[in-house]
């Protein structure tokens, strides 16, 4: 009977761990599982569960990139702390997807846009940019974002204090 009861005990503990490494899956909708799915499947080029160095070499073989080194291969694969099974894929995609570039990225990237090192952008600039570069914003999505954005009477925005609103959050929403 205590053998039996041992058992169970091994058992509950590993349903325990396994619900919480698996806490990601909420994370994203079923179709969006179903699209890292098939992700996976396509870098596991071998299909053995778990994404090696070699199933990344070779996916990018397939890409036509041919000149990876392996030392940018094991940087990738740190990311993942250990064997890069579906659930850590998924959970890596989660904390990139979730997660925000840090605060001093996000300055650098605004100083592009101000040469004469103002600490502002021109709202309108700006906003043109957004509707019409690179990850195109909606027109409301512009509109939201500047709902939270210090603006000045010039029509500029701090970008100082924009970063600071992406990287922390608005002080208004809380």
């Amino acid at each position: 009977m205590a053998s039996r009861r041992a058992g169970t005990r091994g058992r509950a503990a590993a349903g325990r761990a396994q619900r919480r490494s698996s806490n990601v899956f909420p994370m994203f909708e079923q179709s969006q599982i179903q699209e890292f799915k098939e992700a996976f499947s396509c870098i596991d080029q071998n299909r053995d569960g778990i994404i090696t160095k070699a199933d990344l070499k070779e996916t990018y073989a397939h890409l036509g990139k041919t000149n990876v080194s392996d030392e940018e291969l094991e940087e990738m694969l740190k990311e993942g702390k250990g064997p890069i099974n579906f659930t850590v894929f998924l959970t890596l995609f989660g904390e990139k997807l979730n997660g925000t570039d840090p605060e001093e990225s996000i300055l650098n990237a605004f100083k592009l846009f101000d040469p004469a090192g103002t600490g502002t952008v021109n709202k309108d600039e700006f906003k043109q940019l957004l509707l019409t570069q690179a990850d195109k914003f909606s027109p409301e999505e512009v509109e939201q974002m500047f709902a939270v954005t210090p603006i000045d009477v010039s029509g500029n925005i701090d970008y100082k204090s924009l970063c600071y609103i992406i990287t922390h959050g608005d002080e208004k929403e809380e």
